[in-house]
């Protein structure tokens, strides 16, 4: 076997931490398994150049961060709506949305078993996603290698193509900057509480029945409800019923299929009524987030890409 083909061979053994990497810098699975794809390309084309100052994986890091800081110095920052926007003081049907590209959207998990998917797993989870998206791109690297990865500062210095002493001054702002969005929410310090097995299975019954009184029992009394792309979100029982009883046309019949993202959380993915009899199709991703044994915020991901990119089918009988 030659070094090329071994070389290769090594680079699909990190594809899915490098995918992480990317995930986490860039806040959409889409974006990172596009900068992960062109990295593979670059690391082929340029295979030749690679001289061994750094090792092989710093040098596809070094690719990847690049790939990836391109992506980020013209775009915007990525949101939630509840961290933007104020709830509906009116009930409606949603109608505004901001583009894909404006989102933090959730990523499927990559390997079976969760305790060998990725070290620090609270960082996978989606708040903690939105919460990284406030760090300058670099900064957000640095912290990564650093406290995600454990990296020494001498690989990441030759990753970022930066020096030690700029590397540990970006880590320190870094920090400095998580632990004061941190400090501003109790969201973050509920990173990992997630729906017991029977809260998830209630909630899909009453969906699936959509008996609307117990499915808003099932909310804190100051629950959530979003829905990404839309900048619409709502909060508190009463306007959590007005909303489903506004939208059980198109809500009525729906069935789920379970599946994790971020770390092994438990997620439901929505398929409602289309257009062929008995035949159901994708509408969103639901991730439930619980506060004192009741839901208070559940993330509806209305994006169908995600849909494939979960590996999920694209229609399914009633």
């Amino acid at each position: 076997m030659n070094d090329t083909t071994a070389e290769l061979e090594y680079f699909q053994e990190i594809k899915q931490e490098l995918t992480y990497y990317c995930y986490r810098m860039l806040g959409s699975m889409e974006d990172a398994d596009d900068a992960v794809q062109e990295t593979h390309i670059r690391v082929w084309q340029h295979r030749s150049s690679f001289r061994g100052e750094a090792s092989f994986k710093t040098w596809v890091y070094r690719i990847a961060s690049n790939l990836c800081l391109d992506k980020l110095r013209q775009a915007k920052r990525r949101i939630r709506p509840v961290d933007h926007f104020d709830p509906a003081a009116d009930i409606v049907e949603p109608r505004d949305t901001l583009p894909p590209s404006q989102w933090v959207w959730p990523a499927p998990d990559l390997a079976e078993n969760p305790e060998d998917r990725m070290i620090r797993k609270d960082t996978l989870q989606i708040c903690f996603i939105a919460l990284l998206q406030v760090l300058p791109p670099r900064q957000r690297a640095v912290w990564i290698f650093k406290d995600v990865f454990e990296w020494p500062t001498k690989h990441i210095a030759e990753a970022l193509d930066m020096s030690p002493a700029a590397v540990n001054s970006a880590l320190q702002r870094a920090r400095a900057a998580l632990d004061q969005e941190q400090l501003r929410s109790d969201e973050y310090a509920r990173t990992g509480m997630e729906p017991d097995q029977e809260l998830l299975n209630r909630y899909v019954d009453a969906f699936e029945q959509f008996d609307i009184d117990t499915l808003v029992a099932l909310f804190h009394e100051e629950g959530r409800m979003s829905m990404p792309p839309f900048n619409m979100w709502i909060k508190g029982r009463e306007d959590l019923r007005q909303f489903f009883s506004l939208t059980r046309w198109h809500c009525e019949g729906s069935r789920f299929i379970r599946t994790t993202a971020n770390g092994g959380v438990p997620v439901l993915a929505q398929y409602v009524p289309g257009r062929i009899p008995d035949v159901l199709v994708p509408w969103g991703i639901h991730m439930l987030e619980v506060r004192e044994g009741h839901i208070d915020h559940v993330q509806n991901f209305i994006h169908t890409p995600l849909f494939r990119i979960f590996g999920l089918p694209l229609e399914i009988q009633r």
